[in-house]
Order: structure tokens, then C-alpha cells, then sequence
């Protein structure tokens, strides 16, 4: 699968062995889609919004898309399903999902013949209430099993994404459906999750993107616990925080997203478009290098520069999913990734881009602001400010800084240190920004860090912090 899908941002590789099975993995949000094709039918599991790479792959395969089957009602991805149903797929979903759009509702047991082959809906409960898995059998047995967010690669996901009074509960359903539905499964079926490394949904794991259920049997250390409350126990204490746009994107996903057909283009508006539609209450997103927003950016813009992260920091950040959003680029910005992104995370009201970006601006006399980017071994008497994830912080941080997560950096502004700040992160990017939600807050004593804690360690000689 080599060069698969070099113009796109996905990472596509072929699953060794027998099958013609594709992992299709989106790095940025850290969840994986299967493409399985069956005789000239595929199956596409747990699709994203664009369909390109699946028809994609499925076009290199010599396959036609039959099937599209989502394992449960996404919290961090708007379904892709709706699409490929669209162009003529038959979707497939939990009939307890209670789906406001076309699809075949499924429960335990139920499912689909493919010449020699079935995929049958196995109930699994826990990451979601409605959850289910795939199992794939064939003239040999069962085969392969996508597991979606239950039983992922060392590890399992997380069950506290819909209401905290069931967390307890669904984790409990948790355990019993993975021992009572995939680990009773032989030892060489594969085991295929949608959530992986980087995934909020995920509550631990590694990077390996599928496995069999007798290596999650024997290796995964959740299943090291004694009995169900150890295993509950074990679960609860490494949920750490997640963004709050997966508690909007499950009631989206059972609604029904709109069909695009294709990613829409950004239209391109003049410096004094911009400004009209800015007093209106859109948002400026600058997705440019931190570094050339800290050069000079539209007074008051969020940065948030486009990697594969870029999308989840949006969903973090701008809590309304009907916000007007305009953007501000450079010739090096891939604008079909920033749509794509934005549209897999539900933000749909795309006004336009900043035509000739700051230059255009700034010569309409729209007022620009700088915010100095400083070297790890510049930081001097400084305060510091992490805005990295706990566990990160927890892991090493510089003596003496003030720790607040950037998802509540709003949130928390009256308690942070008194300036100059430094604020930093593990890079450079979430830093400015944070730094950027300062700007905007009316603090003008703030500087990036160029860097993160190695590079502090590397220029001053100092430990870090361990917590």
C-alpha cells in the first residue's frame, strides 16, 4: 500500500496475511477506519467524514463499496457513513443507537453475508452504551474482529464520555462484554480498533494499530486484574481529561450529519470583507507557523496552527460548533486539510480565508500584533506557564512553573502568575496558542517558548521536575 494515499493525510497500510484489509489511520485524532474487501465487496468500518480515502483504497482494490458499518455513535469524529451511503453503500449500525438517518439497525447477532463471509454485530457495551463489534467470520471460523472503542491495542477505551453517572456502569458492561464476546474468541483472530495512540477515547495503549486476541489476552494489562472491580478500578484512575466536543458530536452523529458530496473550497475574502464579518462575531483562526504568528497576526485571532492536531485543539477551544470561522494562511498552508479537519469535527459555518493573509491586512491598516518567541535558554526570571495535558506535566516540567491545562486556560486566567510570561508547551504551537487566548484576554507581557522541557534540560543543564 505504498503511496497509496500520498496526496492525503492519512497513513494507509496493509494488514498482514490472508485478508485484503486495509487500516486507514488519521494520526492527528489517532483513530483508525478498515477497509475489507470481500470478492470485489468492501466493507468500510468506522469511516470519517470524507470518503476519499476509502473510495480510494477501495478503487486500488478493485472493489466497489457495499457495506459501511459504524461500531458505535462517534464522540471525536463526525461518521463518514452518511457519505458513503450517499453513493450507494448500505450502512450498517446499532439499532440502540436510536439513528435519525437511512441505516440498518443491528443488534447482537445480527449481520451480513459476502459470498463465503459474514460480519455479525457482537453487543459490547461499555466504551458506549450502544456499542458493537464486528466479527468476521468465514468457511474456517471467526477471522477478525473490530473491536471499534471497546477492546483496543493494550488497552481499552474510555467510558466516561456520556454521562458521569454511568461511568461506573458502562465499565462494568465493559468488562464483561470483552470477556464474554471478544477474549472468548480464538487466540489468532484479529483484533481491530478504531481508537488507538492519540486518541482522547482511548485510555491508554500504544501505537501498534491492530492485534490478535491472544496477544490482548496475554499482554494487555488491563487484563492483568484480578476480577471486574480491580479491572474498574484500573480503568477509572487513568482517565484523564478529554475535549468537550465529544460531548456534542454523539447527538450530531445519531441525528445524522449533512451529506457534502465534497470538501468545499474556502472563498477568499479582502481585508475589509474580513473586518465586516469579524464585527459580526466570526472567529479569526491563523493556522500559519507559531512562529510567523508570533511575527506579526490580526489583533485578538486564536492561533492554531494546522498539523494533525489541529482539529481536536479547535473542538477544544471554540465550544460552538455553528461559530463563524474565517482563517488566516500563507502559501505553505494545505487548505483542503484545514476544511477537511474542521468539517470531521462538526464546524461547518467556513466563512473564507484572509486573502493575501497579514500582508493584505496589515496595508488596510487592520491593526497587527507581535508576541515575542523566546529561547529555552532565554527564560530567566520569567514565570512559566505549562499549558500541556497533566500526565505530560506530570512527566517532567520545569522547576517553579504553574500548570494549566489549555483547555482551561479560559477558564483560569485570574489565577495565573503575574507577568512577564513565558508559556510553553511541548513544541511551540499550543503555546502561542495559549498565549494568543492571553492576547485576546488583554494581557500584553506574554512570550512563547521556542521548544519544551528537553530543550530546557538540553540548554540550561538543569533537571526537571517529575511529579
Amino acid at each position: 500500500m505504498s503511496g497509496l494515499l500520498e496526496s492525503h493525510p492519512f497513513v494507509a497500510q496493509r494488514v498482514p496475511g490472508d485478508l485484503r484489509l486495509v487500516a486507514v489511520t488519521d494520526e492527528g485524532l489517532g483513530n483508525t477506519s478498515w477497509v475489507l474487501d470481500l470478492g470485489g465487496h468492501a466493507v468500510v468500518v468506522d469511516p470519517e467524514r470524507d470518503p476519499a480515502p476509502y473510495e480510494a483504497i477501495a478503487d486500488r482494490l478493485g472493489a466497489e463499496i457495499a457495506y459501511t458499518a459504524d461500531t458505535h455513535l462517534h464522540a471525536d469524529f463526525i461518521t463518514g457513513s452518511p457519505e458513503l451511503a450517499a453513493s450507494g453503500a448500505a450502512a450498517l449500525a446499532s439499532e440502540a443507537g436510536d439513528l435519525r438517518w437511512d441505516h440498518h439497525g443491528l443488534g447482537a447477532g445480527d449481520g451480513v453475508v459476502l459470498g463465503d463471509w459474514q460480519l455479525r454485530a457482537l453487543a459490547t457495551p461499555g466504551h458506549t452504551p450502544e456499542h458493537l463489534a464486528f466479527l468476521l467470520e468465514g468457511p474456517a471460523g471467526p477471522r477478525a474482529v473490530f473491536t471499534g472503542g471497546s477492546l483496543l491495542v493494550g488497552a481499552v477505551a474510555r467510558t466516561d464520555l456520556t454521562d458521569p453517572a454511568d461511568t461506573e456502569g458502562l465499565t462494568r458492561a465493559l468488562w464483561r462484554s470483552i470477556q464474554s464476546e471478544i477474549l472468548s474468541l480464538p487466540d489468532h483472530v484479529l483484533v481491530l480498533p478504531t481508537h488507538g495512540a492519540g486518541s482522547f477515547c482511548s485510555a491508554a495503549g500504544g501505537a501498534q494499530r491492530w492485534s490478535t486476541v491472544g496477544d490482548e489476552r496475554r499482554a494487555n494489562p488491563l487484563f492483568s486484574a484480578a476480577d471486574e472491580d480491580s479491572f474498574v478500578h484500573q480503568v477509572l484512575a487513568g482517565l484523564g481529561s478529554y475535549p468537550p466536543y465529544f460531548l456534542r458530536l454523539r447527538e450530531v452523529n445519531r441525528l445524522g450529519p449533512a451529506v457534502l458530496g465534497a470538501l468545499p473550497a474556502l472563498r477568499r475574502l479582502s481585508a475589509e470583507e474580513v473586518g465586516a464579518h469579524r464585527q459580526r462575531g466570526a472567529l479569526i483562526v491563523d493556522v500559519r507557523s507559531f512562529t510567523s504568528f508570533s511575527a506579526g497576526h490580526v489583533a485578538g485571532s486564536l492561533a492554531n496552527t494546522l498539523r494533525p492536531q489541529f482539529g481536536s485543539w479547535l473542538g477544544w477551544i471554540v465550544p460552538d460548533l455553528a461559530t463563524p470561522l474565517l482563517f488566516v494562511a500563507d502559501d505553505h498552508t494545505d487548505r483542503r486539510e484545514v476544511v477537511r479537519q474542521c468539517l470531521n469535527l462538526g464546524y461547518e459555518n467556513l466563512i473564507g480565508e484572509l486573502a493575501g493573509g497579514i500582508a493584505a491586512w496589515s496595508a488596510a491598516g487592520g491593526e497587527v500584533a507581535t508576541n515575542p518567541v523566546v529561547d529555552p535558554g532565554q527564560v530567566g526570571r520569567r514565570a512559566v506557564l505549562d499549558i500541556r495535558l497533566r500526565k505530560e506535566f506530570d512527566g517532567g516540567h520545569i522547576p517553579g512553573a504553574a500548570h494549566v491545562e489549555l483547555g482551561d486556560l479560559s477558564d483560569s486566567l485570574a489565577d495565573l502568575p503575574a507577568g512577564p510570561l513565558v508559556v510553553m508547551c511541548g513544541h511551540g504551537e499550543r503555546a502561542a496558542t495559549a498565549a494568543s487566548i492571553l492576547e485576546a484576554a488583554g494581557r500584553d507581557d506574554v512570550a512563547v517558548l521556542a521548544g519544551g522541557p528537553g530543550d530546557w534540560v538540553a540548554a540550561t543543564g538543569e533537571p526537571l521536575v517529575v511529579e
